[in-house]
């Protein structure tokens, strides 16, 4: 089949499920491979919470990589299903809209919508202290913020600019990204090794057997956090032609490329490590600089940060994208105040202009509250986590709760009769995770810290209960 029949049978499918859309469908297949590569970034994942895992769980946190990377791909094929007979711009929005109803699609949405703004903030004040060391400068909380302010200015900047620089971007952020992680990895592994594979079995600083599993538990947080953004590649599924066969094998590479790139170099960081010891105590705050800068020395280590800046800079740029196109999703349909705006795209450039301005402001808001938030970065990698991860779920168990109503996906892709059984399956992973997430862990600490991850879910579910009470979006047509 020709190009051109791809793109007729995307605009049949669209009009058939009530869209005709105007976005400039020049995203190939690779380039929204790279956006959910770019979006998942094993790089800015690993390096981001690898001090905080290790202090958690120490080295056999790595196996967290394994475990939570199975269980997302359980829910990356139920996503696959879904999104290949709605491959339309949003991806969670109208996915839940047709799987459940309105005011089940319109509260996943809202939960959806402010982890990504969250995820955007937790990526750019991430990667601050990463640009500091690259300069060789010390940068306090307030450059700091700053920093992180500036950079989702500039990738806000780079979005407006048309789907056709986003998809090189990303494609550019995947090359080097990958060609990093296994020329850094490889590196580590074979000539700056320092300690032996067994550490990654050694739980004794946190208990035996069974009495490890809480520390096990407690550290795959920060594997949670680097296992999505599949989900992205069905959010320009109006961008991608062939979108219902093209995107569900784009999330399932995301999962086995990013997932593997993100284990791969995890393992390498930890057998590199100078001081083991120090790493998981916490005396040494930062291992990531400490181990490469042992390793590679000065030079080395800044060639490194500026692959690892690289690697920020398009998964801001891939974040935001799937965050516009969740917006104009939403607005499209009427299900937001502002719509008539946030649902306008550029005659120019085709995308969504006010859409990509909000997912740069409100990130940049919340990137400021570093600037009083002593612990910041792991206080907003949690809080986009849990809001990630419940929205997740609502498609989840919203396709189940499909299923049981008769629906049986009609895609290019499906998992046919093993279809009930993945579906359950990802339901279960992701109850397990989420209150894994949730669980308390610092009995000693006063109750908003103990509790903030709940609290924050709650807030934020509250408020659009809330907003849905009083302005009954879910009642508006687009």
């Amino acid at each position: 089949m020709s190009e051109q029949d791809h793109l007729n049978d995307d605009a049949e499918q669209l009009k058939a499920l009530g869209y005709a859309s105007n976005f400039d469908r020049s995203m190939s297949f690779w380039e929204n491979f790279s956006l959910g590569f770019t979006y998942l970034s094993p790089v800015v994942g690993v390096y981001s919470v690898f001090a905080m895992a290790l202090r958690a769980g120490g080295a056999p946190m790595f196996w967290n990589y394994l475990f939570v990377g199975f269980g997302q791909l359980l829910v990356c094929l139920v996503f696959g299903e879904i999104v290949s007979q709605y491959p339309i711009a949003g991806g969670l929005y109208p996915w839940s809209l047709r799987l459940v109803g309105r005011r089940w699609a319109w509260m996943a949405a809202w939960i959806y919508g402010w982890a990504l703004f969250t995820t955007v903030a937790a990526v750019a004040v991430g990667g601050a202290p990463f640009l500091g060391q690259l300069l060789g400068l010390e940068i306090g909380a307030g450059a700091s913020t700053l920093i992180a302010i500036g950079m989702i200015a500039a990738t806000t900047l780079l979005n407006v600019s048309g789907t056709r620089l986003l998809a090189r971007v990303a494609l550019f952020g995947f090359v080097c990204e990958l060609i990093g992680a296994i020329l850094v990895g490889g590196y580590l592994l074979l000539w700056a090794r320092r300690q032996p594979l067994s550490i990654l079995f050694d739980t004794s600083s946190f208990g035996q057997g069974v009495s490890y599993l809480p520390a096990l538990l407690a550290s795959s947080v920060a594997a949670m956090f680097c296992y999505y953004g599949f989900e992205a590649c069905g959010d320009l599924a109006e961008e991608t032609p062939n979108a219902g066969t093209a995107i569900p094998k784009s999330m399932r590479m995301t999962i086995y490329i990013g997932g593997g790139a993100a284990t791969f170099v995890c393992l390498a960081l930890l057998l590199a490590l100078p001081d083991l010891g120090a790493a998981v105590s916490g005396a040494d705050k930062d291992p990531v600089a400490t181990t490469l800068q042992s390793a590679m020395g000065m030079t080395g280590f800044r060639l490194v940060i500026a692959v690892v800046m690289v690697s920020f800079i398009s998964c801001l740029l891939s974040l935001q994208a799937a965050a516009s196109r969740l917006l104009f999703s939403f607005a499209r349909d009427g299900m937001i105040f502002g719509s008539a705006a946030l649902k306008r795209l550029s005659p120019n450039t085709r995308v969504p202009v006010a859409a990509l301005i909000a997912t740069g402001g409100i990130p940049a808001a919340i990137a400021g509250l570093g600037y009083w938030l002593q612990d910041a970065i792991n206080t907003i990698i949690s809080s986009a986590a849990i809001g990630i991860y419940v929205s997740f779920q609502m498609v989840v168990l919203g396709a189940l709760i499909a299923r049981m109503r008769g629906w049986t996906p009609q895609g290019k892709f499906t998992l046919g009769r093993w279809g009930v059984a993945v579906n359950a399956a990802a339901l279960t992973y992701g109850i397990g995770a989420v209150i894994n997430m949730l669980w308390p862990r610092s009995p000693q600490a006063a109750w908003y810290v103990n509790y903030a991850m709940l609290l924050t879910a709650a807030v934020v579910a509250g408020a659009g209960g809330v907003y849905m009470a009083l302005g009954k979006p879910h009642h508006a047509q687009g």
